[in-house]
């Protein structure tokens, strides 16, 4: 008898049963039923809410062939979370004749009374999953109501402020919220209008670059930039026909608009996002921000379809090392009428020659020489020079973990001292000691905000060499994935690949080079 052993993990991370260790206890357990002989099938980084896995169809196949009598996983939900999904596996064994086993849940298939228990178990799973996700739907509608700004780069024109507020039982929180960047927020003002008069987006990102109209920190606007700072709502006096439009590109709009405050939104890639009016205050009027949004529909459904996104395995990684703009995917018919595909720099496409000279390359040269430098990488060099970061993070974490203990110690010994010096007051109220312990409790508040501020910058700190940790053990793993699966992967494979391990790709058009900035890794 030979059993097909099926694992399935959907994070590179630390916790839970890891692929391995899934594996081992399901050979011990089909060892312990007489069965020697084995076919391991493992699907790492992918959901149980889809069957859509490259070893999971593989493994499907192999069933139809034959090429195996039992088919065990460590959990059912390793197989599938979704009940349609497993019962169409379950009815396609049993036609073939495949037992399934389950070892945590202790099911097996070759028993009634088995498989009817595994269908009650995958019902509750589902239910688990829909609730888990109900559940965080519902905590997006509340930090939605509160219009909070929940952190990154802010837009360009506004800055991140945070302020105290009360919660419903009276207790002092503290949020988030959206302030004007006296700074930078003509310049949004100005790109709207730009945009209405100039109707198109590749004229206002000449107007931008010939006028030295720059954002955040100097750096050059780029039209992707631009497309998403004119379809934010962030900037909109939002009124009911903002909320309507909103509501007309599927977005759950929770508030109520008063033609003053702008709107933020919440799990923007899910089937339905969230928009709410915000606290901070709108600075485009909404028919000047509608005006826009319509234009740009209009723009977008008049733009060809030209249908090179299936072709773009380096799309947004590839970048121009002279002007630092994306490269983007084009082509050219040749005589014969067939498509040649190429990467060209998005400035010089977009602004021309005289402005970046960066030479065109064909996609499929490009494409091999990034997967050629990675596979012909010294991966243990590489590797080692990740687990130098990592030891170098190890040590600045002890630091940052010292000054943690003595920052806390501090102030719990001034919160201390101004306890005793309160009590003290309270013995001397009408004595001239009164004045000197009230300034003294002034002063040690003062030194506990300051040190309570230097707390707050040293956590952001532990924060980030502990995200480094986690980071760099994913990326070695997919390093070593990358290896592995690129040559036998599909486009898609390999862009998750690829996203998995590059952070951005320089391409030096002079030498006809591609130098590979690798995730977390750091530049000298």
């Amino acid at each position: 008898m030979k059993a097909a052993i099926y694992s399935r993990k959907s994070k590179f991370t630390g916790k839970g049963e890891s692929i391995e260790n899934q594996i081992q206890l399901c050979m011990d357990y089909a060892k312990n039923v007489g069965i020697e002989d084995f076919l391991i099938y493992e699907d790492e980084g992918f959901s149980g809410s889809s069957t859509d896995r490259p070893k999971f169809k593989e493994m499907l196949k192999d069933a139809k062939d034959k090429k195996f009598d039992y088919l065990i996983c460590y959990r059912l939900d390793r197989i599938s979370r979704n009940v349609s999904d497993f019962s169409t596996l379950i009815e396609e064994l049993n036609k073939l004749d495949i037992s399934f086993i389950s070892i945590k849940e202790q099911f097996d298939t070759s028993t009634p009374m088995g498989r009817a228990m595994m269908y009650i178990s995958s019902v509750f799973a589902q239910l688990e999953r829909e609730t888990i996700a109900e559940r965080i739907k519902d905590n997006m509608y509340e930090l939605a109501r509160t219009g909070r700004w929940l952190g990154g780069n802010p837009p360009v024109g506004f800055t991140s402020t945070k302020i105290s507020y009360y919660d419903e039982n009276m207790v002092e929180r503290k949020m988030h919220k959206l302030e004007i960047d006296n700074d930078n927020i003509d310049k949004v003002k100005i790109i709207f209008d730009a945009y209405l008069e100039l109707r198109s987006l590749s004229k206002l990102y000449k107007y931008l670059y010939n006028n030295d109209i720059r954002g955040v920190r100097d750096g050059r606007f780029s039209t992707s930039t631009v497309s998403k700072l004119l379809r934010s709502p962030a900037y909109v006096r939002a009124n009911k026909d903002v909320i309507e439009y909103l509501q007309s590109k599927n977005f759950d709009v929770v508030g109520i608009p008063d033609n003053n405050h702008g709107i933020l939104t919440y799990a923007k890639n899910s089937d339905t996002p969230i928009a709410a009016i915000a606290k901070h205050e709108g600075i485009i009027d909404a028919d000047s921000w509608l005006k826009v949004q319509r234009l740009m529909d209009r723009n977008k459904d008049k733009a060809p379809r030209n249908q090179t996104s299936n072709k773009a395995l380096l799309a947004g990684l590839i970048r121009c090392s002279k002007c630092k703009s994306n490269m983007r995917i084009s082509f050219s018919e040749t005589s014969s009428g067939s498509k040649k595909y190429y990467y060209i720099c998005g400035t010089k496409k977009t602004l021309g020659v005289s402005v970046c000279d960066c030479k065109n390359i064909k996609a499929d040269i490009a494409e091999e020489k990034v997967i050629n430098e990675i596979k012909n990488t010294n991966v243990k060099l590489l590797i080692n020079s990740y687990k130098q970061d990592k030891q170098d993070s190890n040590k600045d974490f002890k630091t940052i973990d010292n000054k943690l203990n003595l920052l806390n110690s501090n102030i719990k010994e001034k919160q201390n001292m101004i306890n005793n010096l309160i009590v003290q007051l309270g013995k001397n109220t009408d004595s001239t000691a009164s004045t000197y312990i009230i300034n003294k409790i002034e002063e040690l508040n003062k030194e506990i905000e300051n040190l309570k501020q230097e707390l707050e910058i040293v956590q952001s700190a532990s924060t980030k060499v502990t995200n480094i940790n986690l980071n760099l053990d994913i990326i070695i793993d997919n390093l070593n994935r990358f290896n592995a699966e690129i040559d036998t992967s599909d486009l898609d494979r390999k862009r998750f690949l690829l996203s998995n391990i590059i952070e951005s790709i320089d391409y030096v058009s002079d030498y006809d080079k591609m130098i590979i900035n690798y995730i977390g890794l750091k530049k000298n």
